[in-house]
């Protein structure tokens, strides 16, 4: 039989019992103030440095919550975190050999993503290799380009997919990214399954609304071309942005 306490009443579980890998500490946080999920749903930018390295580390440990290990890390190496070593990591208790290679990982990664040089959008041609997987294919693929202020290259993404040569493109789904990556600019462009590099009323109209919409959020809309195997057309070199 299990004992039944003298008051009569069912014992929590105490309060100051750390669960394994920390994981209590995290559940008493509202969710949308987790980390994680305040990185999915905010973006990295809404993040303190400790909250960015505790989603990189993932967990703490039975003594540590992964908040505190974070901030335990920065007080430690603050400053110097991007040419610490792993073994210099793992003398702080809780940070085992695994996580510490996950952070000097993390380190060269932006250390090396950072030293690439970025494209610059000068012409329209310089966006095209950006466009080549979309060139040939037989539906249509809207693209789009995030741009810096001096029109270096961001990020490029394929916005919508449509079937034959139609295509559904709303100006949210357009700047929805872009915003997040503080673009000041965007080149748009899409691929004719037909051949045909000629601007129909529907794309001239569509140029026309995203380029309103850009002027409403800050965000400038470069260009818009058309893209076939065999050649682009650009919307702003014909009159229409």
């Amino acid at each position: 039989m299990t004992p039944v306490p003298l008051s009569g009443k069912t014992q929590e579980p105490s309060l100051t019992r750390w669960d394994p890998d920390g994981v209590r500490q995290m559940r008493l946080l509202p969710r949308i103030d987790r980390p994680r999920e305040k990185l999915a749903a905010r973006g990295p930018t809404a993040l303190s440095d400790a909250e960015l390295l505790a989603v990189l580390l993932g967990s703490g440990t039975r003594k540590l919550g992964i908040l505190d290990l974070a901030k335990r890390v920065f007080e430690t190496f603050g400053g110097r975190l991007a040419t610490v070593t792993p073994l210099a990591l793992q003398e702080i208790p809780g940070l085992g050999q695994a996580k510490a290679c996950q952070i000097v990982a993390a380190m060269e990664l932006a250390r090396r993503e950072l030293a690439r040089p970025r494209v610059v959008i000068e012409h329209a041609a310089d966006a095209l290799p950006y466009l080549e997987s979309i060139r040939g294919q037989r539906q249509e693929h809207f693209v789009c380009l995030s741009l810096s202020g001096a029109n270096e290259v961001l990020a490029s993404r394929t916005v919508t997919v449509g079937l034959l040569d139609q295509n559904q493109v709303h100006p949210r789904e357009v700047f929805a990214d872009p915003l997040s990556d503080r673009a000041a600019a965007i080149l748009v462009a899409h691929n004719h399954p037909s051949g045909t590099l000629t601007a129909s009323p529907e794309d001239i109209a569509l140029t026309s609304r995203l380029a309103r919409a850009g002027e409403l959020l800050g965000i400038r809309v470069l260009d818009h071309l058309i893209v076939t195997k065999d050649g682009y057309l650009s919307l702003k070199a014909a009159g229409h942005l």
